[in-house]
């Protein structure tokens, strides 16, 4: 009789199971390794911004906020301290140069004056004095040489005489020698008055010009200490506006004080922040178009402030033909600041996937639309509006530039409608 073999089902239904099980491992294996499974994203293409890439013409600018400023400032110290007595003056008024702003009183500055006065009268009349004395005293040496001069004459010719005398023996050899010692004798006096009293003549005229130095530096120092009086006056040192006033009546204030600014209003200036990051391509003459009431006004910079401040650093800009009319000090302009010249280049617009990926890639749309790749680009420089591309990308493809906070690492997104 003939029976089932159990044996050769049970094999190939075995060789089936295991035909299945490559299958599907196989199957998982290309999934995996040929899929790029994990590296994927699919996103809503109407929650992404799709720019296309261009080649345009790229203006090296950037904008920045410019503050008005008076051309000038000339600040206001106390030249000298005081008491506020009276003030003339309030901010805000327009000034000329020479005008009174405040009066301050200063009782010690006072003393001080009358003391010098006092010290200077008397060195004038000592002066007085002393010239009177040795006047007197060169006249008394004068008289003294005249009285020398005329008593030596007699002895001269005395002496004279008895040398004759003596040839002839008729006066004694002892008579001679007196006449003679006695004319010596005043010979010698007669020369040390005559010396004593040119000495005297020029120790007098060095005395008399030291005495009349001295008098006149005195007066001088005193001319100084009364022109300290006007300057209780406080005046306004240029034409201009009276921008600030510190002290208040009867305030007390000490030499060096700041009291107060005056604006030159010639001309403005504007105080403009720049990110440090342009600190190296900042320099002087660059130029840039203010706007005011919607038209614009050129200007260049002249000055570069090098601290750098909370990631900023400042620069003065001056207008190069004409003022707005309407312009006021603390007013704030629109500026668009140049940085070099203009060029053709590939230009994709500014958005937010550069604070992702800091302008080293970018994800590009495939023509087709249906899903976006990552590529690595590298970016040059940029203006408030688009970004130069150096390599990476071409004219007319279409890059996504919004924020890529939420895509993680993946490489690849698409695009769903």
């Amino acid at each position: 009789m003939d029976r089932k073999i159990e044996k050769k089902n049970w094999i190939r239904r075995n060789i089936i199971l295991l035909c299945l099980g490559i299958v599907v491992t196989g199957f998982i294996s290309y999934f995996l390794f040929f899929t790029d499974y994990g590296s994927k994203l699919n996103v809503e293409i109407d929650k992404l911004t799709i720019e296309n890439v261009k080649q345009d013409i790229f203006q090296d600018y950037i904008a920045v906020i410019g503050t008005v400023e008076p051309i000038q400032t000339v600040y206001l110290d106390a030249t000298e301290g005081g008491r506020v007595e009276e003030i003339f003056l309030r901010e805000g008024t327009t000034v000329k140069k020479g005008d009174i702003i405040m009066r301050l009183s200063n009782d010690n500055l006072l003393l001080e004056i009358s003391n010098n006065e006092s010290e200077v009268a008397r060195a004038i009349n000592d002066l007085k004095t002393m010239k009177v004395n040795l006047e007197n005293q060169s006249i008394n040496n004068k008289n003294q040489l005249i009285d020398l001069y005329y008593d030596l004459l007699k002895l001269d010719r005395l002496y004279n005489y008895n040398k004759e005398l003596l040839k002839n023996n008729h006066i004694s050899k002892e008579e001679y020698n007196i006449s003679k010692e006695n004319y010596e004798r005043n010979k010698q006096h007669y020369d040390i008055l005559l010396q004593k009293s040119s000495q005297d003549s020029a120790f007098m005229k060095l005395r008399i010009a030291a005495s009349e130095e001295s008098v006149e530096s005195m007066q001088s120092n005193l001319k100084i200490i009364r022109n300290r009086l006007t300057k209780l006056l406080v005046q306004a040192p240029v034409n201009g506006e009276l921008a600030s006033l510190k002290p208040e009546i009867g305030e007390v204030i000490n030499y060096g004080t700041r009291i107060g600014t005056v604006n030159i209003l010639d001309s403005y200036k504007l105080k403009v922040d720049v990110d440090e990051h342009y600190i190296s391509r900042i320099k002087k003459n660059l130029k840039g178009a203010c706007e005011f009431s919607t038209a614009e006004f050129p200007a260049y910079i002249t000055k570069i402030y090098p601290e750098v401040k909370d990631g900023k650093f400042a620069v003065d800009m001056v207008f190069i033909d004409k003022v707005p009319s309407d312009i006021r000090i603390g007013q704030t302009s629109r500026i668009r600041l140049e940085l070099g010249e203009s060029n053709n280049a590939v230009l994709i617009p500014r958005g937010g996937f550069y604070q992702n990926t800091g302008g080293q890639w970018i994800f590009v749309v495939d023509q087709t639309g249906n899903y976006a790749i990552k590529r690595d680009i590298k970016i040059g420089r940029q203006n408030p509006k688009c970004y130069e591309v150096l390599d990476g990308l071409k004219a007319g493809e279409r890059v996504i530039t919004s924020g890529y906070e939420n895509f993680g690492n993946v490489a690849k997104l698409i695009l769903k409608n």
